[in-house]
């Protein structure tokens, strides 16, 4: 089946990977980890660095750094993966819209659990997380039936659900005091809204069909 070119989930690549060639420079990757990343002690006051973004801007500016290649390659890898699809169904502004709300449910989450942090949540992966998850619900092959009140497609979306938390713990328990914090709260926060948020956009995109 041949589906249309991606032209919203390209743009999203090329405007993150300009913006992670700008700060590659080592010095530059920790000063706009600082000004423009998420950091939740914001919220209150605290942190704030002089020629910071607003507070209010950062779960999306946080989109735009990364710590390093691999950490943007993988993002863009999984981008490009999900995003695809999830654009050939829910068109060109669902996929952008998914992917800003999925940064700011990916900082909210991360808010949540720590929102006291000082240390600033960079990289684009909540909001690609948010792909991920429509992704998985829209094209998944659903297995389960419904079980009394609970229909098949509420449990296809607890077995997702409860399947990606796992996987984020135990990613965040096998590398923990060995490599950098994954921001796990983020990564469930922003595939849970794409969980959420994948039907609803499909059946407002065809609402005339």
């Amino acid at each position: 089946m041949q589906f249309p070119t991606p032209r919203a989930t390209i743009s999203l690549v090329v405007v993150t990977s300009v913006a992670w060639l700008i700060t590659s420079n080592g010095s530059l990757v920790d000063l706009a980890a600082v000004l423009a990343g998420f950091i939740p002690a914001r919220a209150q006051g605290l942190a704030a660095a002089p020629g910071a973004v607003p507070f209010v801007l950062t779960p999306l500016t946080a989109t735009l750094v990364h710590a390093g290649f691999v950490h943007l390659a993988f993002n863009m890898l999984m981008l490009v993966i999900c995003g695809r699809m999830v654009e050939a169904a829910l068109g060109r502004w669902g996929v952008v819209l998914l992917y800003l709300l999925g940064a700011y449910a990916a900082a909210a989450a991360q808010y949540a659990v720590d929102p006291a942090s000082t240390a600033p949540m960079v990289g684009a992966s909540g909001a690609v997380s948010a792909l991920v998850g429509a992704y998985a619900l829209l094209f998944g092959q659903r297995r389960g039936k419904a079980i009394g009140p609970f229909s098949a497609e509420l449990l296809h979306v607890l077995w997702l659900a409860a399947a990606w938390i796992g996987l984020q713990l135990l990613l965040n328990f096998a590398i923990a005091g060995e490599g950098p914090v994954i921001a796990t709260a983020a990564h469930v926060g922003g595939f849970l809204l794409g969980l959420l948020l994948a039907r609803p956009f499909l059946r407002f995109r065809y609402r005339k069909a």
